[in-house]
């Protein structure tokens, strides 16, 4: 008779097949729930610029290029103008203030002085002659009066006379009454005569001052014209370099034109051009330095261009000391323009990492070097070797300031050295 055979439930089949089934599933929860699933890359090390994170004193600055100017610069233009006659200095000399550098002639204001002149003189003339006629006429006046007077005395004695006489009944009424109005006469004249003389007097002190006057005018205008004359003869109006003499022998110059440069040798001051993003940070008195000839120049601003030129404006810096003693007009130098005083901060070099993350995150080396790490970071203010960290960083960590060209997308970078 057959037996029934029981059947066993484990299996080596169903066991190993359980154990494959558990160990998917565990698998795919961890790749769920514990496995690491950030966006990974490979570099190498040697591909890649890693740098520390420092703290220590930190200075905003940026770098503009100055141009060395005299310090004084002075425009010399023509006052009159002419034909050059004759050119006795050339660009590049030092000069002395009065030195004469080229004679103008103008034949028209040649003959503006004869004329001027001529009718001056006649003018002094006229006037002497009007004078000297006024003042025959007050001495005449005053004969006048001295004759009339005499007169009068002896009008005055007669009918004083002929008054008792015929008060006395020896001479006729008709007598007295004659010489009575003879004497009534010349007085009368007399008063006449002493207004006439004061309306004289009064007119020819007018006429005199008028007279002056219109002299005084003539002269003025003389002397204008003869200033004129000497203005042809062009003057250095300081002591300094001549740096430039642009007309020729025989070129027309015309009134206000620019004749020569004269510089002032007594020192320099540099302008630079500053990017407009600044302009609202640049002040008076904010600071600069360059290195020449092996040592540091301080600068300061004194005066700001706020015209904007291709995206520029000019500043104006003079040497806080002794400016150097080899340099040179027209050269160019480059400055650190500071923007701010040093202050302590975290730091890290500046690099290309900052194109693609505008320093918002950066890659951070793990303390073991094997790989890096993206983290958000904050940046605040820059010079040309330096970013200022604000936030996300401690001194003492390692970044990678590289390009992170084809790492936008990337969470960690495997360093493979």
């Amino acid at each position: 008779m057959d037996r029934k055979i029981k059947k066993k439930v484990w299996t080596a089949k169903r066991i190993f097949t359980i154990l494959g089934i558990t160990g998917v599933v565990a698998l795919i929860a961890y790749v769920f729930f514990f496995a690491d699933k950030s966006s990974k890359l490979n570099v190498e090390l040697d591909k890649i610029n890693v740098a520390a994170v420092t703290e220590g004193a930190f200075q905003e600055f940026i770098p503009v290029e100055g141009t060395v100017n005299p310090k004084t610069t002075i425009y010399v233009g023509a006052l009159v103008g002419g034909n050059v006659e004759e050119k006795f200095l050339d660009g590049g000399v030092e000069v002395e203030k009065g030195d004469t550098i080229l004679k103008l002639e103008n034949n028209n204001l040649q003959m503006q002085y004869v004329q001027e002149q001529t009718q001056t003189n006649r003018l002094r003339n006229d006037i002497e002659n009007t004078n000297l006629s006024l003042q025959q006429r007050l001495f005449q006046s005053k004969s006048a009066i001295i004759n009339l007077d005499f007169d009068i005395d002896q009008a005055k004695d007669a009918y004083t006379r002929n008054k008792q006489l015929w008060e006395d009944k020896v001479i006729s009424e008709q007598e007295y009454l004659n010489s009575k109005r003879m004497y009534d006469r010349l007085m009368a004249r007399r008063v006449n005569e002493i207004e006439s003389a004061k309306f004289d007097s009064i007119t020819a002190v007018n006429t005199i001052a008028q007279n002056q006057e219109r002299l005084g005018t003539s002269n003025v205008s003389l002397k204008m014209v003869e200033n004129n004359l000497n203005n042809l003869w062009v003057t250095a109006r300081i002591t300094g370099l001549l740096s430039t003499v642009n007309p020729e022998v025989g070129q027309t110059v015309s009134p206000g034109q620019n004749i020569a440069q004269i510089d002032d040798l007594d020192g320099f001051k540099i302008v630079a051009r500053v990017d407009q993003h600044y302009l609202d940070r640049v002040y008076l008195g904010l600071r600069g330095n360059f290195d020449f000839g092996g040592s540091n120049y301080g600068l300061v601003i004194r005066k700001i261009f706020p015209e904007i030129n291709s995206g520029q404006f000019n500043v104006e810096m003079m040497f806080e000391g002794e400016a150097p003693e080899n340099i040179r007009r027209g050269q160019t130098v480059p400055i650190k323009l500071q923007l701010s005083e040093e202050r302590q901060a975290i730091m890290i070099p500046r690099g290309a990492f900052f194109q693609t993350t505008g320093g918002n995150w950066i890659f951070v080396v793990d303390a073991s070097g094997e790989f890096a790490e993206r983290r958000k970071i904050s940046i605040g203010n820059q010079n040309t070797r330096q970013y200022e960290v604000l936030e996300g960083l401690k001194p003492g960590e390692q970044v990678i300031t590289s390009s992170y060209d084809g790492y936008e997308d990337k969470d960690k970078l495997i360093i493979k050295k």
